[in-house]
């Protein structure tokens, strides 16, 4: 159910900064405090990331990091809508592959490197094989589940009015089921967000995954390893943020039942 109370536009902004603020002035007091001469400062972070921007690598890298996860994650959504939607459609096929694609779902993406690195080597395609991975099968059930769980009344309503499967499926289906799709997109995206950062650590030599191990090993520059932490959480936000946004739209919203 929706709020009683909405937020006012000024709440929307000024608590989250508030917030920011105050994680920001803890995280500072708290260096201080313990004396630490390894973990670094918000001021020690700030000029790394100014190193790292003058040096281009800020922009290069976390370009590389959104190359791969777009690749990967974009070929799921390509693969993964399509046979989701074709299991939810009908549900005889669906109960036969199910129990596979349950097994394969749990599967950590991180348990695919060895498998991954022998298949394609290092470099590129491994971390974009190992994306596609995490994002393809969260994809794949979430539009079954959501074809699933559209109304009977829905389909008997297409009927009534002559549609032909094709054109239920396209104009009723999938605009009821796309609240939980969208849903399924995000969890996905999220997946795949975590899954680039351990791949390049592993796999490749540039993005943010790998700016973060390079940090580490080459003169334990702590500075420029939250740099790169910060810059994957404020990436992997606006992301999630712009997935939240989509439910906004006229098309989306009628699917959201008793004002979800």
């Amino acid at each position: 159910m929706k709020s009683l109370v909405e937020p006012a536009k000024w709440e929307r902004f000024v608590w989250p900064a508030l917030a920011c603020a105050l994680f920001l002035a803890l995280w500072h007091f708290l260096v201080i405090w313990s004396g630490t001469k390894v973990f670094p400062s918000p001021h020690d972070v700030e000029e790394g990331v100014a190193e790292l921007a003058t040096k281009s690598l800020l922009s290069r890298y976390a370009g590389d990091s959104l190359r791969r996860v777009a690749l990967g994650y974009g070929t799921a959504i390509a693969l993964g809508i399509p046979i989701g939607l074709t299991l939810g459609w009908y549900p005889a096929a669906n109960r036969v592959v199910n129990p596979v694609f349950q097994m394969l779902r749990f599967i950590s993406p991180i348990a695919w490197i060895p498998v991954s690195i022998l298949l394609f080597g290092v470099g590129d395609t491994t971390a974009i094989f190992l994306i596609f991975l995490a994002a393809f099968f969260p994809i794949v059930v979430a539009c079954a589940d959501g074809v699933s769980n559209v109304p009977v009344m829905y389909r008997q309503a297409g009927r009534n009015f002559g549609l032909s499967a094709g054109r239920l499926l396209r104009r009723v289906i999938f605009p009821a089921a796309l609240p939980q799709i969208i849903i399924g997109l995000r969890i996905a995206l999220g997946i795949a967000w975590l899954v680039v950062v351990a791949a390049e650590m592993i796999a490749v030599d540039s993005g943010l995954g790998y700016l973060v191990i390079d940090a580490r090993n080459s003169g334990k520059r702590y500075d420029l390893v939250v740099a790169a932490m910060l810059m994957i959480g404020i990436i992997g936000l606006a992301l999630d943020l712009l997935f939240r946004r989509l439910k906004d739209f006229k098309s989306v919203r009628w699917g959201f039942r008793d004002g979800a």
